[in-house]
C-alpha cells in the first residue's frame, strides 16, 4: 500500500518529463522549419541585393502556413534598399535581416510548477547579415 501511495505522488512528476521531451521535439521541428523559411528568403535576397516586397510577402506566407500565427505576431526587420557586391569586401554590401516568431509553449506542465501561461512563452529570433551578390551594371 505504501508503494502505491508513493507511486501516485511520483507518477505525475515522471509524466511531465515525458511530456517535456515531446514538447521539445515539437518546438525543435518548428524552429527548423522557421530557419528553413528564413534561409530561403535570405538566399533570394542575396541574388536581388535586398529583401524585395515579394520576398517579404513570400516569407510571411510561408511562416503563416507552417505555424498558427498572424502577420501581427511575426516581427520582421529587413533591408529593402539594394546593396551591390564589390570586388573587395566592404561592409556596405551586407544585407541585414531580423525575423522573430513567438514560441507559445516552452515548458510542459508549467502550471504544475507554478509558471503562468503568459510566462511560458518566448520569441525565437534569427538576426544576421548576408553579403549581396548583386552586381552593379
Amino acid at each position: 500500500m505504501k508503494q502505491l501511495i508513493v507511486l501516485m505522488g511520483v507518477l505525475p512528476i515522471l509524466l511531465i518529463f515525458l511530456a517535456q521531451y515531446t514538447l521539445d521535439q515539437k518546438n525543435n521541428d518548428n524552429i527548423n522549419r522557421f530557419q528553413e523559411c528564413v534561409y530561403q528568403a535570405k538566399e533570394q535576397a542575396k541574388q536581388k541585393g535586398c529583401f524585395t516586397a515579394e520576398i517579404k510577402e513570400a516569407l510571411i506566407d510561408k511562416i503563416e502556413n507552417y505555424f498558427p500565427l498572424t502577420e501581427d505576431e511575426i516581427e520582421i526587420v529587413l533591408e529593402d534598399v539594394p546593396k551591390y557586391r564589390t570586388s573587395a569586401f566592404n561592409e556596405r554590401e551586407l544585407i541585414y535581416y531580423k525575423v522573430s516568431v513567438p514560441i507559445k509553449k516552452i515548458m510542459a506542465g508549467n502550471r504544475f510548477f507554478g509558471i503562468a501561461d503568459e510566462d511560458n512563452s518566448g520569441m525565437y529570433t534569427i538576426e544576421s547579415w548576408t553579403a549581396s551578390e548583386l552586381i552593379r551594371e
